[in-house]
């Protein structure tokens, strides 16, 4: 069968096969605000299904969540400096209220530590008042010159953690607990592999003392930050006033972090699973797990579908009937473009020979099935074997554009060949990150701590190493 006609194939322009996905599966379109996109309900229901599992994760954690305004007031984001450097040609400026100039300008908000700065300032009086583990789901705005859909558009919706911690070992462990909820939502629900490190100085969040990142590969070899959790000592603290009375009852500075995530999950999901057919779903992640398509107008047949809508949806399996006037062959395309994990098809002609067929969204592969079979513990099965099946194939993709370097020439050969992560040495150097940079674009993704050497020497300038870095093409 050939591949969807509204789809370029993937592997003739990777870039137009991913937008073309993001249209025919429905999941948004483009605006009239310039750089912003319209998230339609089938994308909006993935980010509702990240949102709940991410949301139960955290607050099983002892996290809460709150809302801070999306305006901020320009002397306070100039209390800490690197923060306003970083994001200064992001930001976007409200001067006028009305029709009259305002006092001060406003800025859109662009991340939001200066606000939970700024209320924690007036809330934290002992450390009885700590932890603070707050969190909010929200949108954001950073002025983008190039936009792509949910990889990068200048309004995106995420969730920003921000807490403030007693100790440095107390806020230090938040910090790596939460890049371990990152990892473990990539790997067990999106079945993205992902590995976990520590960014140079040069790529870590402005105003973090360090960051931790949750890095994967997409199919076409570039990478994809996934995640970042962020530990910012006593900066913030420090630069926004904010004190409380210690053990000792000394008046100190608590430590900080922040960590987010955002809709460029999505972006990632279709990268590195979907096909030329249209988007593939993991079923942990998939909003709608199993589609039903009776065929005729035979009322056995739509009693069936009955029952085994009835039987999955009480057993936590999300189905729907598309019982639509659409013909047979338009539902099983518009199910396989949307991404549906499983498809059951029930016709007349099935019942006479007491079978139903499933088919696998993953590997398109039809399964026929005795009808005593027990459909509910089968159903259950093809799941977890999709879940796992798709994780697997993602690895093996990923280990397979994944190499080793020992010099420029070699980390050129790779990536004018085909993008991947490549593992090479570092002297730490900013110098040396620049002048890798110069190949395509080549960015250290994170330092792996405790990995380890490949060699002794610094892929770039030949002197002693101090990190095995992982380096790639970033999105």
């Amino acid at each position: 069968m050939k591949n969807n006609e509204a789809i370029t194939k993937r592997e003739d322009d990777f870039a137009k096969w991913y937008t073309d996905i993001v249209r025919a599966a429905h999941l948004a379109d483009y605006s009239s605000v310039k750089g912003c996109i319209v998230i339609e309900p089938n994308g909006y229901a993935i980010w509702e299904k990240m949102q709940e599992i991410l949301d139960k994760e955290f607050k099983r954690l002892g996290h809460v969540n709150c809302q801070m305004p999306s305006l901020i007031p320009e002397n306070l984001l100039k209390k800490e400096g690197e923060l306003v450097e970083g994001f200064a040609p992001e930001v976007a400026w409200v001067t006028e209220g009305g029709q009259k100039p305002l006092e001060e300008r406003l800025c859109i908000r662009p991340t939001s530590e200066t606000l939970f700065c700024d209320y924690y300032r007036t809330h934290i009086k002992s450390y009885r008042d700590l932890p603070k583990l707050y969190n909010q789901w929200c949108n954001v705005l950073r002025w983008e010159k190039e936009t792509r859909p949910f990889l990068r558009s200048r309004e995106f919706l995420w969730q920003e953690g921000h807490t403030l911690h007693e100790t440095k070992e107390e806020a230090e462990k938040e910090t790596d607990q939460m890049m371990g909820v990152y990892h473990w939502f990539f790997n067990e629900i999106l079945a993205i592999p992902s590995i976990r490190g520590k960014k140079t100085e040069k790529e870590k969040f402005a105003g973090a003392e360090y960051t931790l990142t949750n890095e994967a590969l997409m199919y076409n070899g570039v990478a994809l930050q996934a995640g970042t959790s962020h530990f910012f000592g006593q900066k913030f603290s420090k630069a926004y006033e904010v004190t409380f009375t210690d053990r000792n009852n000394q008046e100190t500075f608590p430590y900080q972090t922040s960590w987010g995530t955002t809709t460029r999950m999505i972006g990632g999901l279709i990268m590195v699973h979907s096909d030329d057919y249209g988007l593939v779903l993991p079923p942990k992640i998939a909003p709608k797990q199993v589609v039903i398509i009776p065929i005729g107008k035979d009322e056995r047949v739509n009693q069936l579908a009955l029952e085994y809508q009835n039987l999955f949806l009480e057993n936590d399996i999300t189905t729907y009937i598309d019982d639509t006037e659409k013909s047979p062959g338009f539902k099983f395309a518009e199910a396989e473009v949307n991404g549906i994990p499983v498809r059951i098809e029930i016709g007349a002609r099935d019942l006479e020979k007491n079978q139903v067929t499933f088919v696998r969204r993953d590997t398109r592969e039809k399964l026929v099935v005795p009808i005593n079979t027990n459909i509910l513990e089968y159903t259950k099965e093809i799941l977890d074997i999709i879940q796992r099946d798709m994780y697997e194939r993602a690895k093996k993709r990923r280990d397979d554009l994944t190499f080793n370097a020992h010099n420029l020439d070699q980390m050129a050969s790779i990536l004018n060949k085909q993008p991947g992560f490549i593992h090479a040495m570092w002297c730490g150097k900013v110098e040396c990150e620049e002048k890798i940079k110069e190949i395509r674009g080549c960015k250290s993704r994170c330092i792996l701590e405790k990995a380890e050497k490949i060699d002794e020497k610094c892929v770039c300038c030949g002197e002693d190493a101090k990190h095995h870095v992982v380096w790639g093409i970033q999105y």
